[in-house]
């Protein structure tokens, strides 16, 4: 399938009606036009002669192919031709509105002064003006018997011409044309933000081969490739650093601002800005499976999915034009047939219900608002794969989270620390954990160190299968492990009641003895992330009721975490299928979305309504999510379950805003009230708020900053 971006596209109804058509040409059946995204996906065999007509007969042209996108001069020529052509599409409008404006503004002006016809001149060459590309359009709607926007507009300015409404005819005309082009800026302004967005890919790199340094495009870079990074330039694929040490701004993928030091074997995200140090690194992804491609991919997709309320305004448009046209019909026939009404005043009121009946402002209700989102939530490094996945983190009134690196770090610590021989403990728990790459014995290492002990050498070392380490130091034999690794003391009852009270903590417990005595005990715990707390005490601000936590942890250690970080309910012992029967009972009392970051989360995300993953999770977790946090932390959630939730109430807003004008200005037929300026008011009225209200989703509101 090829895949282009098109210009020009008026409204959302338009790419529909575009898409039906191309899909009645030959090869067309699987054609695709998102009008949120611009593109167009065809297939090779389909006649672009036709496409191109097809485009040009709505003021659509194709911009620049997809396939362009990392080509060198070329593509970049190309797209730089179109961008200017769209520029003068826009511009070139505008000055015609403007034209059809001033010759509105001296026709109202000279009336009175000049002879009545050419008043009425006046009047029609600013209709024509500023109306001939939807007149065009409307026509050949009604020679179809297609029923849309155009069509109805079409009527209105027949109707309104040929009862002499000659001022109205004119306003319907011109203020449809700016609906039409505030329209496509809103649209076209939240795709240009998704654009800038998407240009953070980096197009070129420096490969160093044999001692030579080579430019090459970023898609030829391979697996273990070298490829050297200048301060300032952006690094072209994920890697780990093999030489050099710089501070990396990776903002571009995690939404974190602040630099993060980089040095020989650290990990570097492709798409992130080498700050001031020279770097060289080794490629472990080619760039479509890095983590910049992923998520460009995603977001691009995301674009591309239409939401459930989409979704219904779309088919509820379909069924609507023609039953206002049928309203219409009734309003103008049955007061002069029925009811000695006047034909002149009749044929007028059904004109305004044309116009009033125009779905512009509920068609652009969601679309704008949700394109918005999507690229609000990305700048802050949070990846929602579709417009239906924002919906419904904005409608979720349960999280629930894994508990390990998730709530925690996932990485051991030593929480509490027991003492019994001062100048033996630390020595010799450094000696003996030293040559262990135990995350247990990291965990003691890294508080044996910031105690300054001197470590004396080993002498022998020996593993005891399931309960420690014995080993021999300065001649003397010492144990370290758990309750079975001393089993060859007798305990005291002061020393066993400690154990038994970090056990009751749910500590895991390494203690250390040598033939006579317990020297000391470290109780362990996974670390809770700084930002946990507030994090849940944020969500249940924003109307999250229930914050659950799933841990396979002992049900003590789950009890301890859950009170520090303030969930409402915890659950500790699960294996991976508690987990998924878990969410499930929670997914029967509300709507549920699941945290997690490993391969043991990936069943719970997919079975939750909405599956939540941490970006420096496992793939599988990733994979299955809905929604991606490439931070390391939670701590920018609690804005993205706001802008989801903002960009819901907008959407919300703006379907009782669009509609509850369409009722009222059809309730003043009854008496006879509505007047065609009363429609056009409020028709194009209600589509340009639409489109301003959804735009206000892109300013930064800064009510959780809490990184």
């Amino acid at each position: 399938m090829n895949e282009y971006r098109i210009k020009g596209l008026s409204c959302a109804g338009c790419a529909q009606r575009i898409e039906d058509e191309i899909k009645g040409l030959e090869h067309g059946q699987d054609t695709k036009l998102s009008y949120n995204s611009g593109k167009l996906t065809l297939h090779p065999d389909v006649s672009m002669t036709d496409v191109n007509r097809i485009l040009k007969s709505d003021g659509a042209y194709i911009a620049k192919p997809h396939d362009h996108d990392h080509s060198g001069e070329h593509g970049g020529h190309d797209g730089h031709d179109h961008s200017h052509s769209h520029g003068e599409g826009n511009s070139r409008m505008l000055k015609l509105l403007i034209g059809s404006g001033i010759i509105y503004a001296a026709a109202l002006l000279l009336e009175g002064l000049l002879d009545q016809q050419a008043i009425i001149l006046l009047f029609l060459l600013a209709t024509v003006i500023s109306g001939y590309t939807t007149f065009i359009r409307g026509l050949k709607n009604l020679f179809k018997l297609t029923f849309n926007i155009d069509t109805l507009m079409t009527i209105a300015l027949i109707g309104a011409v040929a009862i002499g409404e000659w001022k109205e005819a004119t306003l319907v005309a011109i203020l449809f044309g700016l609906n039409e082009l505030l329209e496509g800026y809103g649209m076209e302004k939240a795709r240009r933000s998704m654009e800038t967005l998407l240009q953070v890919a980096p197009k070129e790199a420096i490969k160093l081969e044999h001692g030579q340094e080579r430019i090459v495009p970023i898609a030829s870079l391979q697996v273990g490739d070298l490829v050297k990074i200048k301060p300032g330039e952006k690094i072209p694929s994920d890697g780990i650093v093999s030489d050099g040490r710089s501070s990396v701004n990776e903002a571009a993928i995690t939404g974190e601002s602040l630099p993060v030091e980089k040095e020989t074997g650290e990990l570097v995200y492709g798409g992130s800005i080498n700050n001031e140090g020279l770097l060289i690194v080794r490629i472990v992804k080619a760039y479509k499976d890095s983590s910049l491609a992923k998520i460009l991919h995603l977001v691009q997709e995301a674009q591309e999915t239409k939401t459930p309320t989409e979704l219904f305004i779309n088919k509820f448009a379909k069924y609507y034009t023609p039953l206002i046209m049928l309203i219409a019909a009734i309003v103008m026939v049955v007061p002069p047939l029925f009811f000695q009404g006047e034909w002149m005043g009749s044929l007028y009121q059904g004109l305004s219900v044309l116009i009033v009946g125009c779905p512009c402002a509920l068609i652009l209700s969601s679309p704008i608002a949700i394109v918005s989102g999507i690229t609000r939530t990305a700048r802050n490094g949070i990846l929602v794969k579709g417009g239906v996945f924002l919906e419904q983190l904005g409608k979720i009134d349960t999280l629930a989270f894994d508990k390990t690196g998730t709530l925690t770090k996932g990485e051991p610590h030593v929480a509490q620390v027991e003492v019994y021989d001062e100048e033996r403990f630390f020595p010799i728990a450094g000696a003996i954990e030293s040559t262990s790459s135990h995350p247990l014995a990291k965990a003691i290492m890294k508080e044996v160190k910031s105690k300054g002990a001197a470590l004396p050498e080993t002498e022998e070392i020996k593993t005891l299968s399931g309960s420690g380490i014995q080993a021999r130091i300065n001649g003397q034999r010492y144990w370290l492990g758990n309750e079975k690794s001393i089993g060859h003391l007798s305990i005291p009852d002061s020393v066993q009641a400690r154990i038994n009270g970090m056990k009751e903590d749910g500590l895991t417990l390494v203690l250390v003895a040598d033939d006579q005595q317990v020297l000391g005990l470290f109780g362990i715990s996974d670390e809770i992330r700084e930002e946990s707390r507030n994090v849940i005490a944020s969500l249940h601000q924003l109307g999250i009721k229930h914050t659950v936590m799933l841990t396979g942890d002992h049900p003590k250690t789950a009890e301890k975490v859950a009170a520090a970080v303030g969930v409402s309910d915890y659950y500790g012992g699960l294996l991976p299928e508690d987990k998924v029967n878990r969410v499930k009972e929670l997914s029967a009392q509300g709507t549920v979305a699941m945290i997690g970051d490993g391969i043991n989360d990936a069943p719970a995300l997919a079975s939750a309504q909405l599956g939540i993953a941490m970006g420096k999770g496992t793939d599988s977790a990733i994979e299955t999510a809905d929604i991606v946090l490439m931070q390391d932390h939670l701590g920018k959630l609690p804005e993205a379950v706001s802008i989801a939730k903002r960009v819901n109430r907008i959407i919300k807003f703006n379907i009782i805003v669009a509609l509850g004008l369409k009722v009222i200005a059809l309730l003043l037929t009854i008496p006879g009230w509505l007047t065609l300026w009363i429609a056009i008011l409020s028709d194009m009225g209600a589509t340009i708020f639409v489109t301003l209200v959804s735009l206000t989703v892109m300013i930064d509101s800064k009510t959780f900053r809490k990184n």
